[in-house]
């Protein structure tokens, strides 16, 4: 099952209900119609749902003023994330409309762990998983300086889920310093795991080391047992993943609310 249509159905029915079904400490979903509230103590919330809505027009506007009133009144951020085959198809206009401020959109691949094994590691670099605190931290502010905002929600979160066996951080080493910095997240009960992070040092780009994190996780994912992994790319990504034969399913834009 490697079509881009079978892929899309195995994603819409296994891994995307995880982001509201599969939820770490703390976190808290309720079910508003046909979308679902995820809230934790210390991030922002989170909206998802269905591919259809079923709800259009009015109704639909109500539905998306009622989520953000809800965490205006908590004094609380929260994504909506939407994907471009979903309907209604005016979502995303209709929560513009109501002030919720796009966050760019990313391209939704996924790619047979098997497949992605072999690439192998660069001269000079060290690829293996993060196990201490001082490891968190260096992940964390080599994120924070290759994507120019503060990634210490990162480094909280990997903290708190160190005990958890389906959340691994692998970080790519070289010249003493963390250079690259990813995880890899199973989906239990599904055969996905979704790949995040991957972002290289600008003086460490163009040699591979993105290419090798992958593998390192695709050898993570075959061991487990995981058949599919997933990635929202960026445009810098994208065609780095389909030369290694991911396929591009469908794009997901994440919409943000901030009560002022």
């Amino acid at each position: 099952m490697t079509s881009p249509a079978a892929l899309l159905s195995a994603f819409d029915t296994q891994a995307r209900p995880a982001e509201w079904t599969i939820l770490d400490p703390g976190a808290e979903v309720h079910q508003d119609g046909p979308v679902f509230r995820v809230t934790w103590p210390s991030r922002r919330g989170f909206i998802g749902g269905p591919p259809a809505l079923n709800v259009e027009g009015q109704a639909l506007d109500t539905l998306i003023a009622r989520q953000r009133d809800y965490f205006t009144a908590r004094n609380q951020a929260v994504e909506w994330k939407t994907w471009s085959h979903d309907t209604p198809a005016d979502l995303p206009t209709r929560l513009e409309a109501a002030g919720f401020e796009s966050e760019g959109r990313e391209t939704v691949l996924v790619g047979l762990a098997a497949a992605m094994t072999t690439q192998p590691t660069p001269a000079g670099v060290t690829i293996r998983e993060a196990t201490t605190e001082a490891d968190v931290h260096a992940l964390a502010a080599t994120a924070t300086e290759v994507f120019g905002r503060d990634h210490d929600w990162l480094a909280a979160r990997l903290l708190e889920s160190q005990n958890d066996p389906n959340m691994i951080a692998v970080i790519a080493e070289a010249d003493g310093q963390v250079v690259s910095s990813s995880r890899i997240e199973f989906v239990p009960g599904t055969e996905f795991a979704g790949l995040w992070g991957g972002g290289t040092l600008e003086a460490w780009r163009g040699k591979g080391i993105y290419r090798a994190l992958i593998a390192h996780r695709a050898r993570l994912a075959v061991a487990r047992g995981t058949r599919y992994l997933q990635v929202d790319a960026s445009e810098d990504s994208r065609p780095i993943l389909e030369r290694l034969g991911f396929t591009a399913i469908t794009t997901t834009t994440g919409y943000a609310w901030t009560p002022r």
